[in-house]
Parts: structure tokens; C-alpha cells; sequence
């Protein structure tokens, strides 16, 4: 077993948003993503994962596949591997989101089991 405190990895930074990896165990990850107001990520995807976020503190807007969505201090959220989200602390404080990468199961294995 493994135990860490979450509140430790909020660290905020003026110039750059910060990653703080918790735990990364086969091919899953727990992090907490730390913004000052104003900072950004920018649009990606993660395929062939599902994508948790819970919102720490802070407020700001999430955009899925370009529909802008408000995410509030202890909202959480799904988002399919495939598609392409960003988030921009659209607050004025500090924003954290609590995030977890799953690897999905391949269709073949999921057939086999």
C-alpha cells in the first residue's frame, strides 16, 4: 500500500502551470494539475484511456471536442480518450484538478475475459 496527501501536490507557479504525478502504476496515473488565473492547457487527446478530473479549487472552463463547459470546485468529470479537451483557469484564484488517466481495455481482451 501506498499513501500520500493529496494537498501536497497543489503547488502553483506564476509563469507555467504545474504537474504533480501522485502515482503512476502499470499503465494508470493519478496527478494534480495546479493554474494560476489566466493559465491554460492546451487541447489534447489521450486515446485509449478514460480521463477523471475533479476540481479541487478554483473554477474554470473545460472545452470538449469545442463545447466550453464551467467546472466549479467539486465538480468531476468523464472524458473518453478520444476526445480532445483543454481547460483555462477562467477564475480568479488558483485552480487544482485532481486528474486519473485508465488505460481501456482492448476490445480483444475484454472478449477473452
Amino acid at each position: 500500500m501506498e499513501k500520500k496527501h493529496l494537498y501536497e501536490a497543489i503547488q502553483h507557479q506564476d509563469d507555467r502551470f504545474t504537474k504533480k504525478v501522485l502515482f503512476q502504476k502499470g499503465e494508470s496515473v493519478v496527478f494534480v494539475l495546479n493554474f494560476m488565473p489566466g493559465q491554460q492547457l492546451p487541447a489534447h487527446k489521450h486515446p485509449g484511456t478514460d480521463v477523471y478530473i475533479l476540481a479541487l479549487e478554483g473554477n474554470g472552463t473545460m472545452t470538449v471536442d469545442g463545447e466550453d463547459t464551467p467546472l466549479f470546485k467539486g465538480e468531476i468529470i468523464h472524458i473518453s480518450g478520444e476526445e480532445s479537451f483543454s481547460y483555462d483557469n477562467s477564475g480568479d484564484a488558483p485552480a487544482s484538478l485532481h486528474v486519473v488517466l485508465c488505460k481501456v481495455p482492448s476490445p480483444l481482451y475484454a472478449q477473452e475475459v
